[in-house]
């Protein structure tokens, strides 16, 4: 052990973890136990919620006239309000254990920009998506698990990898799901302005729905790739793991769009906080199994490691 260093940093190793060296400190960072991060999260859940609330609120009291003429600029801010919700959780965060705040937006813009990019400019105005994914048909379903899905995922993955992922501050199984999520946002804010963009601005109530609802889902996917990039980097696990974890995601949000397509062509009015249930629902148990997994393979690993492991 004396003749290895860190695989964080140069400092000699002193410890093992999942047969990888690390010295003392990031020993510590990659088998803490975040208490925070679930704590902030369901925080910025219950503002997007107060958020949601107020929009829906204020559309059924506002002029009609006032809203219809300034509704595009409405929809904007909705399409990127709740990524500033959420974003706001890292820097609360911060006070608990300092988060490179640079880093996390610099994930959230490049995921947001390569999603205007491979997302809208290729496949959607290139290949024509939406006009061979047939709506009602049973390849539907398959069509967005295999396009959508894995596009989107394929995204987060990229650019948490070629950006953060070899970094020194990517020093903590934790930090696999904050640059995930981040990522996540970044994917959604992008898919949020192409729905306000592409309807002109759309209709204030059934506007937030939709935008809250793809900003929580895609956050949570976000998180489940960024899930399995922390185990993959500070444990050995098998070469399937990370595609694994891309396929999980990437059906989720397939399965997630198909639903969210279909509730929005059967006429969201009817019951607009369906979707909005279903989104936190997802969100919710979604963060809460990563957390549960983080401890539990934390706690597994901690059981195999000696007191120490030489000087």
């Amino acid at each position: 052990m004396s003749n290895e260093t860190c695989c964080v940093c140069t400092q000699p190793a002193t410890r093992t973890l999942g047969h990888r060296p690390y010295c003392d400190e990031h020993f510590e960072h990659a088998t803490r136990d975040n208490k925070g991060f679930l704590r902030s999260s369901l925080i910025d859940l219950g503002m997007i919620i107060v958020f949601t609330v107020v929009v829906y609120g204020l559309a059924n009291v506002l002029p009609r006239d006032l809203i219809a003429s300034n509704l595009l600029l409405i929809g904007i801010v909705l399409a990127i309000a709740p990524a500033v919700l959420w974003l706001s959780f890292f820097y609360r965060q911060d006070r608990l254990e300092p988060e490179p705040h640079q880093y996390v937006f610099g994930v959230f813009i490049i995921a947001l920009l390569a999603t205007d990019f491979l997302w809208r400019r290729i496949v959607i105005d290139l290949f024509h998506l939406y006009d061979w994914v047939a709506l009602q048909d049973s390849s539907a379903l398959i069509g967005n698990v295999l396009v959508v899905g894995f596009t989107l995922e394929a995204i987060v993955y990229a650019v948490v990898r070629l950006t953060v992922y070899r970094t020194a501050e990517f020093d903590e199984r934790m930090d696999g799901i904050v640059y995930g999520t981040a990522a996540g946002l970044g994917v959604a804010t992008m898919l949020n302005l192409n729905f306000i963009l592409d309807s002109g601005g759309a209709e204030l109530g059934a506007g937030v729905i939709h935008v809250v609802v793809t900003a929580l889902a895609q956050a949570a996917f976000g998180g489940v790739v960024g899930y399995f990039m922390g185990e993959m980097k500070f444990t050995d696990e098998p070469f399937w793991w990370m595609p694994l974890g891309v396929i999980v995601a990437s059906v989720l949000n397939g399965v997630f769009n198909y639903l969210l397509v279909e509730v929005s062509q059967s006429g969201m009015q009817v019951s607009p906080w369906r979707g909005l249930l279903f989104a936190l629902v997802v969100a919710v148990l979604t963060f809460g199994a990563l957390i549960a997994l983080i401890r539990r393979a934390v706690a597994h690993t901690l059981k195999q490691q000696p007191a120490q492991t030489g000087d």
